[in-house]
């Protein structure tokens, strides 16, 4: 017995000395072999625009001044007319091959206004030639993905995309490009965080510390498997230099796009046709769900979604099979599915929930309400009535008129907000048409009045308002109590 358990400790004891020699080992290698792998397929990209020049002495002296001809002569004596002809504006990027056949992924801000792109490839064996002319396959503004082809005399290096979702911060991670034109470089740090969202709708983007400077856009960030997982993008910085926090769209948004890119020359993202909100906790309390969550859909125009039955106060807890959190992950999700797919849409209605089978429009072809301004409204004070910080009244034929309604609008009309109320403060305004309350329409002050009285009855501290602007719906959640 005694002499099991000292060889158990002894093996324990050679485990523990074999872990520290491989742990010591993995912090001493070097990146060089990696890096000499990946880099013949990591390119310098150089676009050229030409930009027309300026006629006249233009910024010297006012147009029409006595002094015009005196100037012009003045120019055209000293070369001034070199200055008014078009020229040529150069600007750099980085990009990756990704396949033999000479297709490379790139930023669309790096492309965007060229008309002649030029590839570098990295100085090493293998490589057909040192620098190739690009053309433009297509390119996809809301994740500022391009994607380029070179003809080149035989198959090119290139690297394959990886699983960008089992990145974890604290990962190693290595960018390469070209930052400031200086040529090909490579920088390593590591995954600082996750899901970051910049400004798009189909943001997904990994943080990293990795130095990312100008001249970077549109290079890889790989993983220690050598894999692409994600696109060097963005960085925040306040003197325009690397500070350590860049930002790489992420390889599984990427691949989405590049694959329709290749396919279409653009991209075609499903389209579910409905306005959306986050639910609050006090929305989620307003309307007796458990715990806020899910998108609330706050109006159905024209679309798949009217066409399928969904409705205006319908909160999507789930799409396709997949729980939806918030409305960023549900813009996401419905734009990364197939355009004419019909998909289970799962939503809680009236207590309970009901499944929606939806067939996808594409997003592309969707038409876009434009928001309008905020109008000035002048109600019948007699009819006027404060309540949760409001002073609304029902809605007239001449307030129609001013907001641009159809005569059969209906609803109540914002006519002053107190700002200290909390309505002031959840961005309620007047002009603003009230035309639900705890998710029933409402045509006059008392059918109002009679809802607060329902919600408090049902033990609710807040009750939920469907509040329209230029067209544009969204709910509000606003406390009934004192």
């Amino acid at each position: 017995m005694v002499m099991m358990r000292l060889m158990w400790l002894a093996f324990l004891g050679m485990l523990l000395v074999l872990a520290q020699s491989v742990a010591a080992q993995s912090r001493g290698d070097s990146l060089a072999p990696l890096a000499e792998k990946i880099s013949p397929a990591v390119v310098n990209i150089t676009t050229s625009t030409l930009i027309e020049g300026q006629s006249g002495p233009q910024g010297i002296v006012p147009e029409g001044s006595p002094f015009e001809d005196f100037f012009r002569e003045f120019q055209d004596r000293n070369g001034g007319d070199d200055e008014n002809r078009p020229r040529r504006s150069n600007a750099l990027g980085s990009g990756f091959v990704i396949s033999e056949d000479g297709y490379i992924v790139t930023n669309n801000h790096v492309i965007a206004e060229a008309d002649e792109i030029l590839v570098e490839f990295f100085p090493g064996d293998g490589q057909p030639a040192e620098e190739l002319v690009a053309k433009v396959i297509g390119k996809d503004e809301k994740t500022d993905i391009a994607l380029l082809k070179v003809e080149a005399e035989g198959p090119l290096k290139y690297v394959q995309f990886g699983d960008s979702d089992t990145a974890r911060v604290g990962d190693w991670v290595i960018a390469m490009g070209n930052p400031l034109g200086q040529g090909f470089s490579v920088s390593a740090g590591i995954v600082s965080a996750r899901n970051r969202a910049l400004s798009g709708s189909y943001d997904d983007y990994i943080q990293t510390d990795a130095a990312i400077n100008r001249g970077n856009s549109g290079g890889p960030l790989f993983n220690m498997n050598g894999e692409v997982i994600g696109v060097n993008t963005a960085i925040l910085s306040p003197n325009g230099g690397s500070i350590g926090i860049g930002f790489s769209m992420a390889s599984n948004v990427v691949i989405k796009v590049v694959d329709q890119l290749r396919e279409f020359g653009e991209t075609r993202r499903g389209w579910l046709g409905v306005r959306i909100q986050d639910v609050t906790e006090d929305m989620a309390e307003a309307m007796g769900l458990d715990k806020p969550g899910g998108a609330l859909i706050s109006d159905v125009p024209d679309g798949p979604a009217k066409e399928a039955g969904l409705l205006a106060g319908d909160v999507i807890i789930s799409f396709d099979g997949v729980e939806v959190e918030d409305t960023r992950g549900l813009v996401r999700q419905v734009g990364e599915t197939t355009v004419g797919k019909s998909v289970r849409v799962v939503v809680h209605r009236d207590g309970g929930t009901q499944t929606v089978l939806v067939t996808l429009g594409r997003r592309e072809d969707a038409e876009r309400a434009e928001e309008g301004d905020e109008p000035e409204i002048e109600a019948p004070a007699e009819e006027d009535k404060d309540i949760l910080g409001l002073t609304i009244a029902p809605l007239g034929d001449s307030q129609r008129e001013e907001l641009g309604l159809d005569a059969d609008a209906e609803g109540l009309l914002v006519t002053n907000v107190d700002e200290a109320s909390e309505a002031f403060e959840k961005g309620l305004r007047t002009g603003d048409l009230i035309t639900e309350a705890g998710q029933q329409k409402v045509t006059s002050i008392a059918d109002l009045e009679a809802r607060m009285e329902e919600a408090r009855e049902a033990g609710r501290k807040s009750l939920l308002l469907l509040v329209r602007r230029g067209g544009e719906p969204r709910f509000v959640a606003l406390s009934l109590e004192p």
